[in-house]
């Protein structure tokens, strides 16, 4: 009896799942393999909050391959030699695996070549809504600027999502481990897993909010289901009408073609500028923990502690502070993202520091976001300050983001503003 391989990644989801319906389509049997990649835990990458949640992702879809006949064999070790070595055990024909854009997803897809030669199908479109490589300018492998890649986007043809499978046969005595019980460092991190991605999409769909407004939380919340694969990007395009967000999915597919080009973009400058980056661990530190003195920053990165996730606007405050105003390499801000989000992809967490550090895909790269002009804007009551800001809770309205201008210091706990906003510190920031 045929049986084919489904090795999930980030794909982890029945609905819409390419790998997963070409394998029961090449097939009468079905292997749903998931390895716990030793390669990813040595990158330090598997970090306590995206373990805690993968865990969870693992969990759901299990129930529901279970719900349908078959179940999830996870397996651990070294993904190439996993899946070659159940490959045998199976008697497997083919082995579908979706394509990813980091080094690692390709060093990864290249040994899965070496070792299964024409077994290996490998499915496009289905990490993003429009694969990497499917659209690129003339004479170039990608778009470097976000407006004509949207163009493009948009005039690009787009695969109809699949309905989850009825039932997923799995042949007998493939034996595999247990989900591991994972303790998140962040503890309101969100719950993982297809089921709980659904939800939060349906009651966003019916009620969705003020994206910027900071205390109002009106965004999705579904990053960490896109990165895990719970949510398919081509799904969620073709289910909504709202352009805004939809231009977001757009963002999220820009990013990734970018880096499916130049894999090095994770650690070296887009678009080099011989930037001299200033270097003082103290203010590292007090940034990392929320102590800068500015309110609307330092609720951020307590939001980010707490969560494992952090507000979209937030997020771009908090970076060009760090990156402009205090003048931090943006890889010293975009590794600590990376210890804490759920979210933590690598070409969006990346890229989005080097937008912000002016070292990217932005044409205005001396772009700086003053904390308090931002406060005032998305946060003018400052709910969200004294959400996440305890020290400040007895200050009321707007004055939370001023609080060295009160008469009586509100608390001797927090600390006075890290530095001065400047014209030789902020808006000029320090020389490069």
């Amino acid at each position: 009896m045929p049986v084919a391989i489904a090795l999930f990644t980030q794909d982890l989801r029945l609905h819409d799942n390419p790998v997963l319906h070409a394998a029961l389509a090449s097939a009468e049997e079905v292997v749903p393999l998931f390895v716990l990649d030793d390669g990813v835990a040595a990158t330090g990458f598997a970090v306590p909050n995206r373990a805690a949640f993968l865990a969870d992702c693992l969990r759901d879809l299990d129930a529901g391959l279970r719900s349908r006949g078959g179940r999830l064999v996870l397996r651990q070790g070294e993904v190439v030699a996993e899946t070659a070595r159940l490959a045998a055990e199976a008697g497997a024909v083919t082995v579908h695996v979706a394509a990813g854009v980091s080094a690692f997803a390709q060093r990864r897809e290249a040994r899965l070549r070496e070792a299964l030669g024409a077994r290996l199908v490998v499915h496009e479109a289905v990490l993003t809504a429009v694969a990497p490589g499917a659209v690129t300018p003339a004479g170039k492998d990608h778009y470097a600027v976000f407006t004509p890649y949207l163009r493009a986007w948009q005039r690009t043809e787009r695969r109809r999502p699949l309905a989850a499978p009825r039932r997923v046969p799995v042949p007998d005595g493939v034996e595999g481990l247990p989900v591991p019980e994972v303790r998140p460092d962040s503890p309101e991190l969100p719950p993982g897993g297809e089921q709980a991605g659904r939800a939060r999409w349906k009651r966003w769909r019916t009620a969705p909010g003020d994206r910027d407004a900071l205390a109002l939380d009106g965004t999705s919340h579904l990053s960490p289901y896109l990165h895990f694969g719970c949510l398919s990007a081509t799904e969620l395009a073709a289910g909504t009408a709202d352009e805004d967000f939809v231009r977001q999915l757009v963002w999220r597919d820009f990013h990734h073609q970018v880096l499916a080009a130049r894999p090095s973009v994770a650690l070296q400058d887009y678009r080099p500028r011989d930037d001299r980056w200033h270097r003082d661990p103290a203010e590292l530190e007090a940034w990392q923990h929320g102590l800068t003195g500015y309110p609307v920053v330092d609720a951020g990165m307590r939001q980010l502690a707490a969560q494992g996730w952090m507000h979209n606007r937030a997020r771009l405050i908090t970076a060009s502070f760090l990156a402009k105003t205090l003048y931090h390499d943006w890889r010293e801000g975009a590794a600590h993202f990376l210890s804490l989000l759920v979210d933590g992809d690598v070409a969006n967490n990346q890229l989005n520091w080097q937008w912000v550090a002016g070292t990217g895909t932005d044409t205005r790269p001396n772009r700086v976001l003053n904390p308090l002009t931002q406060a005032k804007r998305f946060d003018p009551d400052g709910d969200y300050v004294r959400r996440w800001v305890p020290e400040l809770v007895g200050i009321p309205g707007g004055a939370v983001h001023r609080p060295w201008l009160l008469e009586q210091w509100p608390d001797q706990d927090y600390p006075a503003p890290l530095v001065e906003l400047t014209a030789d510190r902020f808006g000029l920031g320090r020389p490069r």
